[in-house]
């Protein structure tokens, strides 16, 4: 049985946005695995786990 996707959530302390990582895509990322999508600058770290009631407020990075 699954639960579907893992997602680890961020928010970015510079520009304020909302954005999530696949955690299967960890290896893919490597340094750049949890880094804000627009800036650059690496997010602060929200929570993880299968997909949030309010998962659509966040950017998904791929």
């Amino acid at each position: 049985m699954t639960w579907g996707i893992a997602l680890m959530y961020y928010h970015c302390p510079k520009c304020g946005i909302k954005f999530k990582y696949p955690l299967d895509m960890m290896a893919d990322f490597g340094e750049d695995f949890g880094k804000c999508p627009e800036c650059g600058t690496m997010g602060t770290y929200e929570c993880d786990g299968p997909r949030k009631e309010d998962d659509n407020e966040y950017i998904e990075v791929e």
